[in-house]
């Protein structure tokens, strides 16, 4: 079925075709230059530039340093991802190791070197310069130290102590406010506020009978710390009944205590255990010399415990005096000479040591450089405060007339 149809066209508005001067989407042309004098044109003395070489199309192969770049492979397509020519992120090749007609392009030049000319290395050497000592560390010529090592030496408390109280503003130099690790000279004035005396006078000492299968420090090996038995159940019936200065057990007194010094996983005794910074100093600072006072009994075993002739009886009977003096002075371990000791025979059976230093198992180790066992020890007294009648696994604290 045909239609006779007449095509349909596209008219223009005649309205739309002219743009008035109103319309901003109008397009603007430049303003007439008015006439005026015509500008004399400057005649260069230079040859004239030769005509510029039309632009291949898109797709066109280039010539010179610009074709290297049409024809380098896209990123990712061809280039190998290790080995030659695996780029700046796959290979060893630095930028001068790139082939010649890739360095002439500046835009394969490092970051920030472009085509300026690099500088040449000077060939004089630069001086040396001369060692400068952290003064606020090492103190200087004047013996300036560290604040906290001044307070610990002057007894005030230890190095820790000495940085949370200058944190808190608690310690004046010469009247001013003091500053985290600023060095003071020998003469200086160091004072200390007393909300510092006040939360010092605060912390406790304690004195526990470690059992045997507690360590000193942190738990290890599925073995209890000794500080876990300090609790109001452990505590000894002597000390609740007339508590050192009328102090009674609270929770806070067992935060923050530290053990002061080594008693190992199979010795008995004496351990203490305090918050006070100048007690640890005290006991197991570098320069202490606080006695401490064992009881060890040993057997006699030139030839290990499980070897032969081990002698479980009357082992003074038969142990060699040269022996006993080297136990007393002679003895190195960990390759440093051993401080002198005491060491006598409380019974045929059993040792008495008395010891200044207090290193990893020393008596242990020192009876077996001389032949003998050591099963059983125990510590009785420390400075001057003794283990006395304290019973195993209990504590009490250290009372106001006692002192190491």
């Amino acid at each position: 079925m045909t239609t006779d149809k007449k095509p349909s066209t596209l008219k223009l508005n005649p309205g739309t075709a002219k743009k008035t001067a109103s319309d901003p989407f109008a397009p603007r042309r430049a303003p007439v230059r008015p006439p005026g004098p015509a500008r004399a044109k400057s005649v260069s003395a230079s040859a004239p530039k030769p005509p510029r070489e039309p632009s291949p199309g898109f797709g066109a192969k280039r010539s010179g340093p610009e074709g290297e770049r049409a024809e380098r492979p896209r990123y990712g397509a061809d280039r190998p991802r290790s080995g030659p020519g695996a780029g700046p992120r796959g290979d060893d090749r630095g930028w001068s190791e790139r082939p010649a007609s890739r360095r002439a392009d500046p835009r394969d030049a490092p970051y920030g070197t472009g085509d300026r000319p690099q500088r040449a290395p000077s060939a004089a050497p630069r001086p040396a310069q001369p060692h400068r000592p952290d003064l606020a560390r090492v103190g200087n010529v004047r013996g300036e130290i560290r604040l906290n090592k001044r307070m610990a030496d002057l007894g005030l408390c230890s190095r820790r102590e000495a940085d949370e109280w200058i944190a808190r503003g608690w310690v004046l130099v010469n009247g001013e406010p003091a500053v985290m690790g600023m060095p003071v000279a020998p003469d200086a004035k160091v004072e200390v506020l007393p909300q510092a005396r006040h939360q010092q006078a605060g912390q406790v000492t304690i004195l526990l009978h470690k059992p045997m299968g507690y360590v000193s420090g942190q738990p290890e090996d599925g073995h209890e710390a000794a500080a876990t038995l300090i609790g109001a159940p452990s505590q000894w019936r002597g000390d609740a009944r007339h508590p050192a200065d009328g102090r009674r057990f609270a929770p806070e007194h067992t935060r923050g205590l530290a053990p002061c010094g080594r008693l190992d996983i199979d010795s008995v005794g004496l351990l203490v255990l305090t918050q006070d910074g100048r007690i640890a100093r005290q006991l197991i600072g570098e320069n202490s010399g606080i006695e401490k006072e064992y009881l060890v009994r040993v057997h006699y075993a030139p030839n290990g415990p499980h070897g032969a002739g081990v002698v479980t009886q009357d082992v003074q009977a038969v142990f060699p005096a040269d022996k006993l003096a080297l136990l007393r002075h002679g003895l190195s371990l960990d390759d440093q000479p051993l401080k002198p000791a005491q060491v006598d025979w409380m019974n045929p059976e059993q040792l008495r040591f008395i010891l200044k230093e207090g290193k990893k198992r020393q008596i242990r180790r020192m009876c077996e450089q001389v032949g003998l066992h050591v099963v059983g020890l125990k510590r009785i007294r420390i400075g001057n405060v003794v283990l006395g009648n304290l019973p195993v696994g209990q504590w009490r604290y250290l009372g106001a007339g006692e002192s190491f």
